[in-house]
């Protein structure tokens, strides 16, 4: 399969977003059914977009600070960074190509 998702958490987040690709970032739980929906396909998009785009998932339950920085109230929140700032957001479950879109919006051939 390649390339998973990043676990991202309160500790390495920062670290993480200001990367020089862009990087989605999927807020979900455990006890989320729609993110559930989302897991497999962020999974997806992490191994095809593996050298071009960073994808990571915060647990909300385990990261309460990060989800508080950005005020996430409804999961699966999806946001997309650049150079550090939020250039795309998503809240709920779409189909993948909507989040594939998203990405190649940001990534600089």
């Amino acid at each position: 399969m390649g390339h998973k998702a990043i676990e991202i958490t309160d500790a390495n987040f920062d670290q993480i977003i200001n990367s020089d690709k862009p990087v989605l970032v999927d807020f979900w739980a455990e006890w989320c059914g729609p993110c559930r929906m989302v897991g497999p396909v962020v999974e997806e998009l992490a191994g095809e977009y593996e050298g071009k785009a960073v994808i990571g998932k915060v647990d909300v339950d385990a990261n309460p600070q990060t989800s508080a920085k950005f005020g996430i109230r409804s999961i699966p929140t999806l946001l997309v960074f650049k150079n550090g700032q939020i250039v795309d957001k998503q809240v709920g479950a779409v189909p993948k190509h909507v989040l594939a879109q998203k990405l190649d919006a940001q990534v600089t051939v």
